[in-house]
């Protein structure tokens, strides 16, 4: 885990990859350099179109494309991609179902000096709670690859969440099978689960590590798709260990950590405790600050794992 990268560098780069073996239309917002779909545009520029300062107008744009059957990929940062243009995402892509793929980078407080204004913390709960909306947030390059051609032909819309800060490499390219809607076992355990989504899959690990140290066994599990959420591998470790943490860099309402308590009010099996931004709103400072400053860290997961276990 030694090596780091933006998962919005792995979205670029392999989106142009992509181009030579599937057809598909990439869109952005004026923001190609950031989002990375300037990898693709320099490749199959007849393939991409850049819409502007106009977010609202673009996910329309990608709609009328996808109507006829052909995915198209919307980018932006988060604040703009799903927050500006909810209600087109709402009638003109949901509700149609439509294979719109929003491809949001810049999510979470790891936008870090942009503020407030930009630290979109709420774009998964936003997502989530529409119908037909596939929502994911890969862990690192090689899980957001693996993902991002998946996306190629799956039915319906989706929103990916990538972000700007270089984060660990979790997983090698090929080592493991990613899949849509299924969580993945980075590690086992007996004594409490982490549970972990982006980011926070890393600090999970790290975590797991410094538990261990304390004689505690946990089970590190990366939930990068949290709507449909893998419900059977949750409940199969919240009868295994009886705790879980639920680790995000989101709010803690209406992300994972919500999805997960809802899951064990309506079937119990364990006692659950949410890592994240605790309803408040950003600020402006350096990314490794801000996670520092909202727990969002290793310690911030031991400590809420030892609360949860009562030492």
């Amino acid at each position: 885990m030694a090596d780091k990268e933006a998962t919005r560098a792995a979205y670029g780069r392999k989106l142009a990859e992509l181009g030579e073996k599937y057809n598909f239309y990439v869109l952005d917002a004026d923001l190609s350099g950031s989002t990375q779909t300037a990898v693709f545009a320099k490749k199959y520029p007849q393939r991409f179109f850049n819409c502007g300062i106009a977010e609202e107008n673009m996910i329309s744009v990608a709609a009328g494309i996808a109507a006829t059957g052909v995915p198209a990929f919307a980018s932006s940062f988060a604040m703009f991609a799903c927050g500006r243009a909810f209600e087109q995402i709402r009638n003109s892509v949901a509700y149609p179902a439509l294979p719109v793929r929003i491809c949001a980078s810049h999510a979470g407080v790891t936008v870090g000096e942009d503020g407030a204004t930009h630290q979109f913390c709420e774009d998964i709960a936003v997502m989530r709670a529409l119908p037909n909306m596939t929502v994911i947030a890969p862990a690192d390059s090689a899980s957001t690859e693996a993902i991002l051609e998946q996306l190629m032909t799956l039915q319906g819309p989706a929103y990916m969440r990538l972000g700007r800060y270089a984060v660990p490499q979790v997983y090698a390219r090929g080592e493991h099978k990613f899949e849509i809607g299924k969580g993945l076992v980075v590690a086992d355990g007996r004594d409490i689960t982490l549970a972990a989504n982006g980011i926070m899959v890393s600090a999970a690990i790290e975590a797991r590590a410094l538990l261990a140290e304390k004689g505690i066994d946990a089970a590190v599990l990366d939930i990068h798709t949290v709507k449909p959420l893998d419900e059977a591998l949750i409940l199969h470790y919240a009868a295994k260990t009886g705790r879980i943490v639920a680790a995000e860099e989101h709010t803690v309402i209406g992300g994972l950590g919500d999805a997960i308590c809802s899951l064990i009010a309506q079937n119990g099996g364990a006692k659950v405790a949410k890592v994240g931004v605790n309803d408040k709103f950003g600020t402006s400072a350096s990314a490794a600050v801000l996670l520092e400053h909202y727990g969002l860290t290793a310690a911030g997961i031991v400590a809420r794992a030892l609360e949860l276990l009562g030492k």
